[in-house]
């Protein structure tokens, strides 16, 4: 189906993290306390999710399309996954990624004995290392870019299992969060410069990972603490911890955009709580482009803190004038356009009694494509708003991640293809800004960006990337994007 723009399609106009993951080792229900704590990761991948466990002899997995609760709410579910270890996995699918073969963990039978391995990130030359293996006769079963690690540590020639898997992992480009179980137990590590999180915490004698602290909330763990850039943590049967730093040292670069949108609310990132870090986001983006309005409006739900931010620093009071529903489905799944386009409508309702004849100002998290924007600023006017601005508690995106965030291709974001004031225009605001890049690193807490050497991963708005993308530039056009979303980790 044509669209009569090439901006007028609401399928991924909010960037998504792609997956999330958990582990625990040494606990006496670990599949029941991995599936409680990917309930609370379930934002972080709505599409499929997956469990393997471990019982000192066997292997067991259970992986299924759909949220966490469709497919391990019951005894019976938990009840295939026995043992004292168990890694978890939820996922958002890409370009030719659905389906169950991309359903992590992955779990690999090796000389060694088995290997499974959950994964958050991307792996930025997987489809080069893939095509070596290929060539020297490894058969995938899937397409996601995991597995590709799987092959690297069957095929690396060092004795032990640790070392095998830092072999692996220096011949891989990119960002990885790894929760590892072996039959010798857990291995967790993040990649050098730390782009996607994971930390770590205790349960009793039970040792925990996750991709955020929120999880540990949920399962009553406490957070101890975060896994360093470039550190590997191995936790053995009887509960001992080895740490390793085999990467030498980097300047951390955490994906900055963990603070403006993919972490809960709820969760500690980067040593601060990312709902006070979205407050001062707020805050800091009224003191940059302040607005005569009567009412602070959030896009909900990832528009509300920062929304509050703003208001409390303006003192323009903050109203709840647009209502979601949390019961619709994704619009991707409607058949037509016109049902697309109403998708809208049905996730947002504008509070028609405190909008009308007022002048109000939007705050949401980013704006990607700009439909979903349009469309909101549209249904403000039709409730009798007198004036609608816009205000974005982030920079413009305006390039595409390449580390575990499914974005559009460039040519799909708004803000590669139009500067503000056309943004403007195309969503129809009175006003449209957007925080300043040194204004979002003082929001959560650093320093002006450092332009030598960023204390974040900001690449999807300076287009600054901090590692190499080997696969995107042995490629060129429309078929090197497509083709490098087929092996996004998922």
């Amino acid at each position: 189906m044509q669209h009569a723009h090439p901006f007028l399609d609401l399928n991924g106009d909010k960037l998504r993290e792609e997956c999330g993951v958990f582990g625990a080792i040494n606990a006496s229900d670990a599949s029941a306390a991995t599936a409680l704590g990917l309930h609370a990761l379930q934002h972080r991948g709505q599409e499929a999710a997956g469990i393997t466990s471990f019982d000192g002899k066997e292997f067991f997995s259970r992986r299924g399309i759909g949220h966490v609760a469709d497919n391990f709410s019951s005894s019976e579910a938990i009840g295939e996954l026995p043992g004292f270890m168990a890694a978890g996995h939820v996922r958002y699918s890409t370009t030719g990624g659905a389906g169950l073969r991309n359903v992590q963990p992955l779990y690999a039978d090796l000389a060694s004995g088995g290997f499974a391995v959950a994964h958050n990130g991307n792996i930025s030359n997987a489809e080069t290392l893939r095509g070596d293996l290929v060539r020297r006769g490894a058969i995938f079963q899937s397409t996601s870019d995991t597995e590709v690690i799987i092959h690297l540590v069957a095929t690396s020639r060092y004795p032990t299992m640790i070392d095998r898997l830092v072999d692996a992992l220096r011949l891989v480009e990119g960002a990885y969060s790894l929760v590892v179980m072996t039959p010798e137990g857990m291995m967790a590590c993040r990649d050098p410069l730390g782009i996607r999180p994971l930390v770590m915490g205790k349960m009793g004698d039970a040792v925990v990972f996750a991709s955020e602290t929120v999880a540990f909330d949920v399962v009553g763990a406490t957070f101890i603490r975060e896994v360093d850039p470039g550190e590997l943590i191995k936790v053995d049967l009887e509960g001992n911890i080895e740490t390793l730093r085999p990467f030498g040292q980097h300047s951390p670069r955490p994906c900055i955009f963990e603070h403006v949108y993919f972490s809960r609310p709820d969760s500690i990132f980067a040593n601060r709580p990312v709902y006070a870090a979205r407050k001062a986001i707020g805050e800091q983006l009224a003191l940059e482009s302040p607005c005569d309005v009567d009412l602070v409006v959030p896009v909900p739900d990832s528009g509300v803190p920062a929304a509050i931010g703003y208001a409390q620093k303006s003192g323009i009071p903050f109203e709840l004038g647009i209502i979601r529903s949390h019961y619709v489905g994704r619009t991707f799944i409607q058949p037509s356009d016109g049902a697309r386009h109403s998708g809208v409508k049905r996730k947002h309702n504008a509070n028609r009694g405190l909008v009308a004849g007022k002048k109000i100002v939007l705050i949401d998290d980013s704006i990607v494509r700009g439909t979903t924007s349009m469309k909101i600023v549209e249904m403000m006017r039709e409730a009798g708003a007198s004036e609608v601005h816009f205000r974005v508690a982030s920079p413009p995106t305006a390039h595409s991640c390449f580390y575990g965030v499914d974005t559009p291709e460039r040519a799909k974001l708004l803000a590669a293809q139009m500067d503000v004031e056309s943004m403007r225009d195309f969503i129809k605001a009175d006003s449209l800004a957007f925080i300043s890049i040194d204004g979002l690193y003082q929001a959560v807490g650093s320093e002006k960006r450092n332009n030598s050497c960023p204390q974040f991963c900001d690449a999807c708005f300076t287009g600054e990337y901090p590692t190499s993308l080997t696969d995107l530039s042995e490629n060129s056009g429309k078929a090197a994007q497509l083709s490098f979303s087929d092996h996004k980790a998922a």
